[in-house]
């Protein structure tokens, strides 16, 4: 198909093929979203089946991110070259393939292969989808259009855990992958028939290889450093060393590169300005930690509370209903507000909720664990919109389209490596909560005997069966300290990063509807 001559605008899509298109357009988009949370509380089970540890299960989760955070800047080069409608369909239906090879896949490594493939082609469905719907919808109501979006991309934090959840117990750990199967089928069949005749126009542009490689290569090595640190004992080892270095010495030649290429893949000049620096910063380190702590939680419940894996997804569900209910809200509220009191509130929210966590106990009850999930949907709400509205404030519009794609690559990959540091920190603090509770394991502490007599005289437990049940008891309240550790320290770096927020200029009114719409 020809679509170099096509106009640049093309009148709205009206009646059924509007509701069609919208539906097909937000299953695209729900299904990308959903895989990324609907993992989380399968890696238990997936790790158990495939023979390995739910350390190297969690590669499940940040091969996806990091394929994906890498696949992003391309989108705009692959968008001129095949168009935008061509493209969008080609993502699906490769993401529907690979959601296939995940779940037919026998082992870790092809499994993990399959994964880096669908992160890597799900790059351009999230841009591409609010593109196509804000053609498809009259420029008065374009926020509706984006109201829809993010209604549809806000639902997948809600199903994603509990459905995966309801899958892995009910069926199999393959069929959160499977699921994806038909919808893709069905959301490229409709809109290939509705936007064929719509597609953008193409041009052949070079494409900054060297630029690319570089960019894989450090991402790459820097994220098997990072997954790999903790089993290979960090710097004691000679790989890690070797990784950290090559990954150091990559990232300095890619800057060096960006800045110096004419058709750079990544602008690195956007960070002069004030605002793009600071708002993605801001919005990057809080999605890493948001996202590793989602990660984490359904984890902690499966292995140390006994949780199935569909009460550990809906214990974590609640998450989307508040931020699903005030998207409305938020819509009104934008073009009137400060986006930096905006996103301070959103900040001291998520602080607010990761301290409440910090204090669980191992016999913490399910609504203590759903309440401080059920108001993080609140912080949500205030987080994404005026974030992006900040880093995109102020810029030239032929400027927008790389500052969100680097935005979002730099957020994604935040979410990707924070997961492996913070899976680690766990561990260690972990460890060190052990050691020093094994400390009062001593038979000069009374207390401690007294809890080997009671389990020998009330449970009738041999000695070794009591000995036994005192480690495994004293394992799961190490590793809830541990784990609260890691709460307290991620409301601490939510309040220390406010201050990013207010080095840039306030963004109001017309940032919101870019930044919605690169969301």
């Amino acid at each position: 198909m020809d679509t170099k001559n096509k106009p640049a605008e093309l009148p709205p899509l009206t009646g059924g093929k509007l509701v069609m298109a919208t539906i097909a357009v937000a299953l695209a988009t729900f299904m990308n979203v959903l895989d990324s949370s609907i993992a989380n509380v399968a890696i238990p089970t997936i790790s158990g089946n495939l023979g390995v540890s739910v350390d190297e299960g969690t590669w499940v989760i940040t091969l996806f991110a990091a394929a994906n955070a890498i696949s992003i800047p391309l989108t705009g080069w692959l968008t001129q070259r095949l168009g935008q409608i061509r493209l969008f369909v080609i993502a699906i239906l490769l993401f529907t393939f690979s959601s296939w090879l995940c779940g037919v896949a026998p082992t870790l490594p092809v499994l993990l292969a399959a994964r880096i493939l669908q992160g890597a082609v799900a790059g351009p469905l999230i841009p591409l989808s609010q593109a196509i719907l804000l053609s498809s919808y009259p420029k008065a109501k374009s926020s509706l259009a984006l109201a829809l979006w993010a209604m549809t991309a806000t639902v997948g934090p809600i199903a994603g855990p509990a459905l995966g959840g309801w899958m892995t117990d009910s069926y199999s750990w393959s069929w959160i992958f499977y699921i994806n199967i038909p919808v893709g089928i069905f959301a490229a069949a409709v809109t290939w028939s509705i936007f064929k005749t719509r597609d953008t126009a193409t041009r052949i542009i070079p494409i900054d290889k060297v630029g690319l490689a570089s960019l894989i290569a450090w991402v790459a090595s820097l994220q098997i450093m990072l997954d790999k640190g903790k089993d290979l004992d960090w710097f004691q080892s000679p790989v890690i060393i070797g990784l950290a270095v090559f990954a150091l010495f990559s990232f300095i030649f890619f800057v060096i590169w960006e800045l110096t290429e004419e058709h750079p893949i990544v602008d690195l000049r956007l960070f002069k300005g004030r605002n793009f620096m600071g708002g993605t910063i801001a919005i990057s380190v809080a999605y890493g930690v948001f996202f590793a702590n989602l990660v984490l939680l359904p984890q902690w419940m499966q292995q140390y509370l006994g949780y199935r894996s569909v009460d550990a997804g809906l214990a974590t569900a609640p998450l989307g209903i508040f931020a699903v209910l005030l998207a409305p809200v938020m819509g009104k509220l934008m073009p009137k507000s400060d986006t930096r009191v905006l996103a301070t509130m959103a900040f001291i929210g998520f602080a607010g909720v990761f301290f409440m966590r910090s204090v669980y106990t191992t016999g913490v009850d399910t609504w203590t664990l759903v309440l401080p999930t059920l108001l993080q949907g609140i912080p949500m709400a205030l987080f994404f919109v005026p974030l992006t509205a900040i880093v995109l404030s102020g810029l030239s519009p032929d400027k927008i389209p790389a500052a969100a794609g680097l935005s979002n690559f730099i957020r994604i990959f935040c979410g990707a490596a924070s997961t492996a540091i913070v899976s680690t920190m766990w561990n260690n603090r972990t460890i060190l909560h052990h050691s020093r509770l094994t400390e009062q394991a001593s038979i000069y502490n009374s207390t401690f005997l007294d809890s080997i007599g009671n389990l020998q005289s009330a449970v009738g437990l041999p000695l070794q069966q009591a000995y036994a049940k005192f480690e495994s008891t004293l394992n799961t309240q190490a590793a809830m300290l541990g784990l609260n550790d890691i709460f307290w320290i991620s409301g601490i770096i939510f309040i220390v990063i406010i201050p990013l927020i207010w080095i840039t200029k306030p963004a109001r009114g017309g940032s919101a509807d870019a930044a919605a719409a690169a969301h």
